[in-house]
């Protein structure tokens, strides 16, 4: 019997060791984060930045990369439920086939963070953390006002452009294209500025997937079909730097840059990449937008362990970000233009890319 006794408390003491132990590896309780891809150099920022914020805290982290797979996303966000994470962080691949899951969380009682992309069509969004994302599109369009003097032209020799937009399925793709538009359609109905190709709709423009390769086919077929005569291409819209890139490799193809009488487009961008640094320091994209993913990643922690401590959320927006089922309470950062001019003053000198990076 005392042997018995024994072997009972031993079991005992090592089941309560082990649970101590796994409550141990997980600090302050196990925080999931999936990010939609790992190709992209902004979302492995984004999501180290998240991880080693909440790390520093005493949390522990599980980063997922869905690698752009939606069946994927799904599978990981079922697992990280699985596990009782205490909080999800999601930067979605298409903001409205998460339903189930954020249905499932909620049942949980895990609150949810929409990172970035704002999750649709579903009322089990806890709270939204961007930038704003109208504010950027705007952005984008002052791009192209400032680049192309539209301020100066005139009817009689209106500027060029062609526009592109970000992934349908992507509800930051609206504010963007929205911002840029409100500021580009006046000197559009003044007639100074036009779009050859006719082509204005964002159903039309937009880039599946942000996909860099596709943007280039659709830049190719636009110059083949509206620029084989003297029309020059004078800007391009672009909501995203990989897609700038490739609408400049497009051009470059077909002489732009190389020719007399034929300047590389006027290009904007977005997410500062080490590449688009590069390109505008060596005097072909113009400009890009710097979402400073450090800002939003530390935001996105604050934000993480106050609802875990229960802390009341100040100096949300609660009137703009509307995602088919409810108005998503949400924080929102502020974004820089980044031209040749001060890239050294907010990209170098801030550290957010080093000298070394962009060659220095």
């Amino acid at each position: 019997m005392r042997k018995k006794i024994g072997f009972f408390v031993l079991a005992l003491f090592a089941s309560v060791l082990f649970i101590g132990c796994g409550q141990t590896s997980q600090g302050k309780g196990l925080i999931g984060v999936v990010m939609p891809t790992r190709s992209e150099e902004r979302w492995n920022k984004d999501g180290m930045a998240v991880k080693e914020g909440l790390e520093k805290l005493g949390y522990a982290v599980d980063l997922q990369f869905s690698d752009d797979d939606i069946p994927t996303q799904v599978r990981q966000i079922d697992d990280l439920i699985t596990k009782g994470v205490k909080v999800l962080v999601i930067a979605s691949i298409d903001g409205s086939a998460l339903s189930n899951q954020l249905a499932n969380a909620q049942a949980a009682g895990i609150p949810v963070i929409a990172y970035d992309r704002l999750l649709m069509q579903s009322p089990d969004v806890d709270y939204y953390v961007s930038f704003d994302n109208y504010k950027v599109g705007g952005q984008m369009g002052d791009i192209l006002i400032t680049g192309l003097k539209l301020d100066q032209a005139t009817a009689a020799r209106p500027v060029i452009i062609e526009l592109f937009a970000g992934s349908p399925d992507d509800n930051n793709s609206v504010g963007f294209f929205d911002g840029a538009m409100d500021k580009l359609r006046p000197y559009m109905d003044r007639g100074v500025l036009r779009v050859p190709s006719g082509q204005l709709d964002r159903a039309v423009v937009g880039t599946l997937r942000w996909d860099a390769a596709e943007a280039q086919k659709r830049m190719e077929n636009l110059l083949s079909a509206n620029y084989s005569g003297n029309l020059v291409l004078d800007g391009i819209l672009s909501p995203y730097d990989p897609i700038s890139l490739s609408c400049l490799e497009a051009c470059k193809a077909v002489g732009y840059g190389s020719t007399p009488g034929k300047p590389l487009p006027v290009v904007g961008g977005q997410d500062c990449i080490v590449a688009s640094c590069k390109s505008i320091l060596a005097g072909e994209q113009y400009a890009t937008v710097l979402k400073d993913t450090r800002s939003l990643g530390a935001a996105t922690v604050v934000l993480v362990d106050d609802i875990l401590q229960g802390k009341t959320i100040t100096g949300l927006d609660t009137t703009s970000y509307n995602n088919g089922a409810k108005i998503v309470p949400s924080l929102l950062l502020d974004s820089v233009i980044v031209t040749k001019d001060n890239l050294q003053a907010d990209v170098v000198d801030t550290g957010y890319h080093t000298a070394a990076e962009l060659g220095l």
